[in-house]
């Protein structure tokens, strides 16, 4: 019976489309803002794979890529490689991050 009582003292269903743009820009402007924001992580991430450790580490990821990918058959993939980068940017990020956070 509540329910009732609201559509009736809500008004006319089509006073709800005269409402509809502001509602859309108020989204526009929050999409916005979400935009503008940039996630701390992926910055110092970025920032971790240039240092020198990371850069010895991601070389040898992009050798060992280039080497599996020049042979056409071949048991090897580059797994070790791939985990050797992903830990030396991890410890780097893992410095950093946490002095960003609120």
């Amino acid at each position: 019976m509540g329910f009732e009582r609201k559509m009736l003292t809500h008004g006319d269903p089509d006073d709800e489309e005269e409402d509809a743009p502001e509602e859309e820009e108020e989204e526009e402007e929050e999409e916005e803002e979400e935009e503008d924001m940039v996630d701390p992580l992926e910055t110092i991430r970025t920032k971790c794979e240039q240092t020198e450790h990371c850069v010895h580490y991601r070389e040898r990821l992009e050798t060992c890529e280039a080497r599996v990918s020049s042979r056409s058959n071949t048991q090897e993939d580059c797994t070790e490689e791939l985990f050797d980068f992903l830990h030396a940017r991890d410890h780097c990020v893992a410095h950093k991050l946490f002095h960003n956070v609120k």
